[in-house]
């Protein structure tokens, strides 16, 4: 992607939205050179539409309860994200699985957020697959969003240690910290024209990224 223009961003959420604010923050404070031009959830009532609401960013809910199947669901969210003339998409806390239509119409331009070290665990309860595995650490990963389910490309990763007594919530918290740290780095990367999905491969500063993405801690210094 070459971005002449100020790039426009659309963000989908299904709740709370931590990490929109984290975004909204990043783009306030110019860490992210970018507008976020609307916010949309599927879910009447999500909190991040508030937070949207409060920053004075346009919002709107596609409830996916009146659509008959996700291909027609899809299709809705499709048609208002193409009305935005958008670069990016970003998923945070998106609770729905993407049709491949829909991925494909979007190719290059849809990240997401994962609550795991990707590539384990994907889908559902992450903190206590890791817990139960009896694995060192656990964390979150951004990555480009492809047709697999959480199987796009990573892009960065953050950890933490898994403690003798954590519980899924103990770790759930300790990530969310990280998940609004990482998510707006890449985003900037993106908005920078640093960050592509070239063949189903990320890659930041035309060099390939390595297959679980950068780790964070590495990354820092540079930045």
């Amino acid at each position: 992607m070459k971005v002449t223009h100020r790039p426009r961003l659309a963000v989908l959420l299904s709740g709370d939205g931590s990490n929109l604010q984290a975004l909204i923050n990043a783009t306030n404070n110019g860490l992210i050179k970018a507008d976020i031009v609307i916010v949309i959830s599927n879910k009447v009532g999500a909190r991040g539409l508030q937070r949207a609401q409060n920053a004075g960013i346009k919002n709107t809910v596609i409830d996916n309860l009146q659509f008959s199947d996700r291909k027609s669901f899809d299709y809705a969210l499709a048609l208002e994200l193409k009305k935005q003339d958008l670069d990016l998409i970003i998923l945070a806390g998106f609770m729905r699985i993407l049709t491949s239509e829909f991925v494909e119409s979007f190719t290059g331009r849809i990240l997401n957020i994962h609550p795991s070290l990707l590539p384990k665990y994907r889908g559902l309860n992450t903190y206590q697959k890791a817990i139960d595995a009896g694995d060192k650490n656990a964390g979150a990963t951004v990555h480009f969003v492809t047709s697999e389910l959480d199987g796009g490309p990573p892009i960065i990763q953050s950890k933490v240690p898994i403690h003798r007594n954590d519980t899924s919530d103990d770790l759930a918290q300790r990530i969310l910290k990280l998940e609004h740290q990482i998510y707006p780095l890449a985003v900037k990367w993106f908005c920078e024209d640093r960050l592509s999905l070239i063949n189903e491969e990320a890659f930041l500063d035309s060099s390939v990224l390595p297959k679980s993405g950068l780790n964070y801690t590495d990354t820092i210094k540079d930045e």
